[in-house]
Order: C-alpha cells, then structure tokens, then sequence
C-alpha cells in the first residue's frame, strides 16, 4: 500500500492532538486518502521520550532529523513564535518537502517570504489551523467561497478574550479578577498580552484578509485595540440599550480600499456573533453571491486544532497520490493576482459608538458635553445620566448616530480637557451592518 509520511516538529498540546489524531483516525484517513498516512519522525527539545502509545514513531531532540529525513513528504510545525520556526519551515521547503503550520504570528508576519518560497519549490503549505482551531474557516475562503467578492469579515477569533468578556458579562466581575480566574482555569497564559490586547485577533485577521481579497495584509497594516480597559459598567450600559461587547476582529471591502481592524465593540443582542460565548469562536463572512454565513466551534484546543492540521495533512497526501501539488493556491488567488492592500484609515471610519462620560455632578454638564458633540458634528441618539454616590462624579452615557471617527478623535480631546472631566471618556464602537 501506498504510504504518506509525516514529521512533526513539536510535540506540545497541537502536536499531541495531531498525533493522537492520526493514530486514532488511521483506518477512516487510509480510506479517504487511499494510502496510509504515517506519522514517521517527532522532534521535540522539551521532552525526552514519547508515549508509549508513539512507540513506533523515531523520536529525536533534533529538528534537523525531521528536515533531512529523506523519506519524509510532509513536515509540520507545531513549536510557534517566529524562530526557529521560520527557518524550519524555509529548510523544509527548500528540501522538497511540503509544510503544515499553525502558526498565525508567522504568517501574519513572514507569510509573503514562506508562500513564495513554497511557489518556487514546487511545494504545498496547509495553514488551517492557524484560524479560528477545528472550525475550517480556511478551506472556506480558499475553495467554498471562490466564486464570491468578499465584502465584509466580521469574526471572534480569540476564545480568551471571549471567555473574559462572557465571564464579565454574566457575573459582573472586573476584567483583573477574570483574567485571574481564566489564568488559573488555563483559559489565559501567563502572559496574556497577545489575547486580550488584540494582538492574536490581528494576526489571523491578516490572513483571513489576505485570502478573502487577494491582498498582501500584514498585522502592521491592522489597527488594533485590547479589552483591558473595559469595566463592568461599560458591560451593564451596554445590555441597558440591547448590546453585548465582543472583541471582534472587522474588514469591510470598498472594492478601493479595506477596512482592517480589531477592538472591542457592542454588538446588537440579537446578532449572531452576540451570542458566541465562552472560548468558542466563530467568523462571519459576506459574500455578493451567498450572502451572509456563520462558522462556529472551538477556536483551540487539542483535538480540535488536531483535527485542522490533519486536515492539512490529508489535503496535501491526496495531492501528492494525484500528481496535483498546488491544484488550490495557498492563498487562493494565484500569486500573480495578489497585490498590495490600500487600507482605510480609521480617521475615515465611521459607525455609531458609545461615550461614557465621568464628570462632576454640576448644573450644565450635560449640555457642555453635548455642545461639543453637536460642534463636531456627533448627532447623539440617547443619552443616560447615572449619580454615584453625593460629591462623587457621575457617568453620562451617550448613543451616537454614526460618526467619524476623525470626528470623535477632536470631541473627545476637547472633552476630556475640560476642569468637569475626572477620567478619560470611554469610547466604544458599535457594529454596523452597513457594508458600503
């Protein structure tokens, strides 16, 4: 029979979800794929040996006998960051061997290096998992969705940042003593700056970007705002006019220009993304042909991650048995069709937003702060104004109609200079459905 051999470099929670997947899945795999599909080679410096259930896989602390194993047809890394990562993969490439990767920061990065390097070796790179976990958002855009013009991306696609807010939402807890709690729940890393201040939301919204336009997006062309900031009270102002807050990750195509952005924003409680919670992620694409559609699951994980990069895998087996490498171009587009993205400036955006405003509990208040709105040309939609306790500042709560965001920029800065203001003003966007 036939066979399809694989080395894995990296053996940590994906690595073991992939492995595990193919032992487990081995016989279904050999029949979808019409030969077997071997993982041969594991390397790995954080370990010394492997399960005994591996026993016939050939382990090594050396990367180095994964890439020049002659026998090897596919090599996946599963070890993320940028180095050696990156080398790995280009080695790879350079020796004639596929590649599957999660890892999102490095092709947010470095994907412009590696894909062409992959076209002119003749090679495949498989890329699901690194968005959006088991959900295949990938194979969506690069093959369900070919025969549509994206015109928007609207997705939650880092289940931390989910799990915060969701946590916030139902328990009315502050964001320190969550991320505490997800921390000890291993929901969050040690260190969560990648997840709560948008950062891992950026990476895989640069790819998603640049399958769904044909465009070289990277991370830096993507303006991108935490949820560290958010407070519980934004979370109860929000649910008072009938949204939720997400971190959402947003492209809208002007067929000149995208938008390319990530922050947190209210979102009707009625609207699909309103109610994925916990660690779930989901994606919402609109398409000039299919309309609206929603994929929805585990956005990590063992297993589910596992399952992308099996199916990664799988794809590139079938290829190689059909003689068909590079049937689907990595990114969708052939590579001569790919150009440079012309993103629209966030002074440009504009959508309605949410104000809170902490100020002294005078006569006159209200109307200061709405003159300077009106002045730059913020029409409010509605307006609550909530006292704390006598001699303490209170909080005014606006609803704009949509607005520049140039606009909101100036308001705010004169705001926040007046002797009333005790606090910089909240400002937070909220979805608009309005795709033009």
């Amino acid at each position: 029979m036939k066979e399809i051999h694989v080395g894995l470099i990296g053996f940590g929670t994906v690595g073991k979800g992939l492995a595990t997947t193919l032992l487990q899945q081995r016989d279904r795999l050999r029949q979808r794929v019409g030969a077997a599909v071997l993982l041969t080679r594991i390397a790995d410096t954080a370990i010394t040996s492997l399960p005994e259930e591996f026993s016939s896989v050939l382990f090594s602390r050396d990367a180095r006998d994964v890439l020049t194993d002659p026998d090897i047809d596919i090599v996946v890394e599963l070890i993320g960051g940028i180095e050696p990562a990156k080398s790995f993969i280009l080695a790879a490439i350079e020796s004639g061997k596929h590649v599957v990767s999660a890892n999102k920061a490095l092709l947010a990065n470095h994907g412009r290096e590696i894909f062409a390097a992959a076209v002119k070796n003749k090679v495949e790179i498989g890329f699901e998992a690194s968005v959006g976990g088991g959900i295949p958002v990938i194979k969506a855009l690069k093959e369900g969705l070919v025969a549509n013009r994206i015109e928007a991306i609207s997705g939650i696609l880092n289940g931390t940042a989910n799990f915060i807010l969701t946590q916030m939402t139902d328990h009315g807890a502050p964001f320190a003593k969550v991320l505490k709690d997800a921390q000890a729940r291993g929901f969050a890393e040690a260190d969560p700056t990648y997840d709560i201040e948008g950062i891992d939301t950026a990476h895989k919204l640069a790819i998603l970007m640049s399958l769904a336009y044909g465009l070289h997006v990277g991370v830096g062309d993507i303006t991108t705002e935490g949820i560290s900031t958010i407070e519980p009270i934004d979370i109860d102002f929000a649910r008072e006019f009938g949204y939720r807050i997400k971190l959402l990750a947003i492209s809208r195509n002007h067929g000149s220009h995208v938008e390319a952005r990530v922050h947190p924003t209210m979102v009707p409680e009625d609207h699909m993304l309103a109610n994925i919670n916990g660690a779930f992620n989901a994606i919402e694409f609109t398409g000039d042909t299919v309309g609206d559609i929603l994929l929805y699951g585990q956005g990590a994980g063992m297993m589910a991650t596992g399952s992308a990069v099996a199916a990664d895998v799988v794809d590139i087996g079938r290829n190689i048995l059909s003689g068909s490498i590079n049937r689907v171009p990595a990114l969708s587009f052939l590579p001569e069709f790919i150009g440079e993205p012309t993103i629209t400036p966030m002074s440009a955006l504009t959508c309605p937003y949410y104000f809170r405003v902490t100020a002294l509990d005078k006569p006159g208040v209200l109307s200061k702060i709405s003159g300077i709105f009106g002045q730059c040309n913020i029409s409010i939609k509605s307006v609550i104004q909530k006292s704390r306790h006598a001699d303490e500042p209170v909080h005014i709560v606006l609803m704009s109609h949509q607005a520049l965001e140039a606009d909101v920029v100036r308001a705010l800065a004169e705001i926040d200079g007046l002797d009333i203001c005790t606090a910089p003003t909240m400002k937070i966007r909220i979805l608009s459905d309005d795709h033009e």
